[in-house]
């Protein structure tokens, strides 16, 4: 009678138990050597991910000039066209 109770308390530990870690197990298992042969395949590719990672080093920031573009030019001969004007005076 001690040797049935036994068996069956095995029986309700390992349905309990066991069976729920080793799912558990599985699952993150496989959830992590999905993410690994994603990150080595196609994860490590993506610009995004490499500069939130690290991996990417930074390209040196040049200064821009400060007569660029068009609309800098316009302004630049407008003040030298006031300076004129304010001189003549």
């Amino acid at each position: 009678m001690a040797g049935g109770s036994l068996e069956t308390a095995w029986e309700l530990a390992e349905l309990f138990v066991l069976r729920p870690v080793l799912a558990v197990t599985f699952v993150l298992s496989f959830i992590l050597l999905s993410w690994y042969v994603a990150w080595r395949t196609v994860l490590v590719h993506v610009p995004l991910v490499q500069e939130i990672a690290g991996l990417r080093r930074k390209k040196p920031v040049k200064p821009k000039p400060p007569n660029r573009g068009r609309i800098a030019r316009f302004y630049e001969s407008q003040a030298q066209r006031n300076s004129k004007s304010e001189g003549t005076s």
